[in-house]
């Protein structure tokens, strides 16, 4: 296992910073690597260490969530207002619909199987927004109408959605049924979760304010978080508690309550983001089936534009009846392309549980990352400076 991670580190580090200079997101080239070193290519990766990816990018879905709700702000949210509560399941709801309409004809998927892969290609990805979003808070694009705030907001509780909207599906396509009160789980986990992650935020605020190493508030931090989404494993039937979103909230209520140490530990969550992105995305790229993915590419081409192009429209009615212009529109459609981290952390789960679908929903989850990681990046950079109105910082 060492000798895979070491392997992990230097490819992922050489392809990403190669990928860097192409301009494209250095994701792109950690994916190319796993492929590469994984079973499907060279074999060079250990068993052991592709047996515990799935517990590795939960860790760095934790990290980046929490991360986001270090950096939120409570009175821009407020100030996001509507569109960011619409944005946070409407968008991801018409993209599943999208998928499940184009699953069977594609693809030859069964209800049930286009149900889970809408649900994978579904969510928007904060590894690629979150940076980006933040990039635009700190220059001050789009801070006359909370642009990056709205986005960074419904894109993290969008996250949220889609993940339990995944729990459903799975357990319909295992056989195990599906009832109305099963979907109750949404609201019980999205309330318990953000309920139980401010009061979770109180209680470590009050830690923190006395630990002066900064290394040990981050493990703090991180501790609880891990507990918060271990409640959430426990808990069974229509009672949830998203342990993914009570991270977040649990960032947002330190980052509050503690604005120096809140700020100080984001900056070394982000610093932990570098390696846990690492192997991420190594390790996602090492399950792909290149062979299996080849096969069926232009199919699988063609369902994720139909999906994304049912995204936007989903992105464009929640700004309906708002004060953004129709670039700024435009806009918010491009930026909730990207898709990487949420693929990346379930889009091998229906392949590890056996389902049928399983190896085409990885190869899809995997494309979708490479063409929509690099594209929704590439429209941000190009559109924000002459889309968005650009507010000085003011200094009291």
């Amino acid at each position: 296992m060492i000798f895979s991670a070491a392997l992990i580190i230097l490819f992922g580090l050489l392809t990403g910073a190669l990928c860097q200079k192409a301009k494209l997101p250095p994701l792109i080239g950690m994916l190319g690597s796993g492929i590469l070193l994984g079973p499907y290519g060279l074999g060079w990766l250990d068993d052991s260490i592709l047996g515990i990816s799935a517990d590795l990018r939960k860790i760095a879905l934790i990290l980046i969530l929490l991360r986001a709700g270090l950096n939120l702000n409570i009175e821009d949210l407020k100030r996001a207002g509507r569109p960011a509560v619409l944005m946070s399941f409407l968008p991801a709801t018409f993209e599943i619909a999208g998928t499940t309409l184009l699953g069977g004809p594609l693809l030859g998927m069964s209800l049930k199987e286009a149900l889970v892969l809408g649900s994978v290609l579904g969510a928007v990805s904060p590894a690629v927004i979150v940076p980006h979003m933040l990039k635009l808070m700190d220059e001050g694009y789009g801070r006359d109408k909370a642009i990056p705030q709205m986005i960074l907001a419904g894109a993290s509780a969008d996250d949220i959605y889609v993940i339990v909207l995944f729990s459903c599906f799975t357990a319909f396509a295992q056989g195990q049924g599906i009832s109305p009160l099963s979907f109750l789980r949404i609201p019980t986990s999205i309330g318990l979760g953000i309920g139980v992650g401010v009061l979770s935020g109180i209680l470590v605020s009050r830690i923190l304010i006395h630990v002066k190493d900064g290394s040990k508030r981050t493990l703090i931090l991180l501790c609880a978080s891990f507990l918060l989404v271990s409640l959430d494993d426990q808990l069974q039937g229509v009672i949830g508690c998203s342990g993914l979103l009570g991270s977040m909230a649990m960032g947002l209520t330190v980052s509050r309550l503690t604005e120096k140490e809140g700020h100080e530990t984001a900056l070394q969550l982000g610093n932990l983001w570098k390696g846990a992105e690492l192997f991420l995305f190594v390790l996602v790229g090492a399950a792909v089936n290149i062979r299996s993915a080849v096969t069926s590419g232009l199919r699988i081409l063609l369902l994720i534009s139909g999906a994304l192009l049912f995204r936007m429209v989903g992105v464009y009615l929640c700004l309906l009846k708002t004060k953004l212009n129709r670039r700024e529109t435009w806009f918010c459609m491009f930026a909730y392309l990207p898709k990487a981290t949420v693929q990346a952390a379930i889009g091998a789960v229906p392949l590890s549980m056996g389902l049928s679908c399983g190896t085409v929903v990885l190869s899809t989850a995997v494309i979708a990352i490479l063409i929509t990681a690099p594209l929704g990046a590439l429209l941000i950079d190009l559109t924000y400076p002459r889309w968005l109105t650009k507010t000085p910082l003011t200094i009291s």
